[in-house]
């Protein structure tokens, strides 16, 4: 693999013409460390671990989808408007192109999970679930409901503090990723790379009052172990997709 592109806290790119448009709202990032050797058969062929010191992480990102719109549409308000919980892993591609992996997306909305899991090949999952805020205190539940497996759930809640000023580099590691790796097309070669923008997050300390859930085990990790190596809190971002970016793979000569 070539070495990846530098981490940046701003888009590399704007997408003039985006697919997508949404907003992520009231999002609670929530990370350990791992070996690579452990996330390396989850992620999908044409990628390896992006690692910041030597390891890697499992995040869980808890927030609010605002308002989805296709194109240049206006947002949709209820069907596009929906709490969702995931499972992610960080990976590099074979252009040096740093992104996400998901291993789960919990979504309480239907039709969105069905159109996702269809349309684009994405781990989405029904599940029961509430955000609710309350002066500083955010919380989040989930209960999945298909496919499964049933009774996969998650009980987070943190406190926020402070606003960052200067993120660190591991901070902005683990936030400011421009794209996600994903089996997006069918046939010999179908992995892509779905790129984003969206303005540099508004980072705050948080305090993690309440984490009992067991998605990171549903999606094929081992239970975390060590408390989390950052929590953090963001109000949250405008955000544009673009299209699917094919081969993101190892080129073929």
């Amino acid at each position: 693999m070539p070495n990846p592109a530098p981490v940046t806290p701003d888009a590399p790119t704007v997408i003039g013409a985006p697919l997508l448009t949404q907003q992520w709202l009231d999002l609670t990032f929530i990370h350990w460390a791992v070996q690579p050797d452990v996330v390396a058969p989850l992620l999908p062929p044409g990628t390896v671990p992006d690692t910041h010191d030597g390891l890697t992480f499992v995040g869980l990102v808890a927030f609010r989808m605002d308002r989805v719109g296709w194109l240049r549409l206006p947002g949709v308000p209820y069907l596009g408007t929906f709490p969702e919980t995931n499972v992610r892993l960080y990976s590099v591609d074979a252009h040096g192109r740093r992104g996400v992996v998901f291993r789960s997306m919990d979504a309480s909305r239907l039709i969105p999970v069905v159109m996702g899991r269809l349309g684009f090949r994405l781990p989405y999952l029904w599940s029961r679930m509430t955000v609710r805020a309350d002066g500083d205190t955010v919380a989040y539940r989930s209960s999945r409901r298909w496919p499964g497996p049933r009774g996969a759930h998650s009980r987070i809640t943190v406190r926020t503090g402070e606003r960052i000023g200067e993120p660190t580099e591991l901070e902005h590691f683990l936030t400011a990723r421009w794209g996600m790796h994903n089996a997006f097309f069918g046939g010999a070669d179908p992995l892509a790379f779905l790129p984003n923008d969206h303005p540099r997050w508004p980072l705050y300390r948080a305090e993690l009052l309440t984490c009992e859930e067991n998605l990171v085990t549903a999606a094929g990790l081992p239970a975390p172990v060590d408390p989390p190596v950052s929590v953090l809190y963001s109000p949250g971002v405008p955000v544009r997709l673009g299209r699917p970016a094919r081969p993101a793979g190892i080129p073929t000569p």
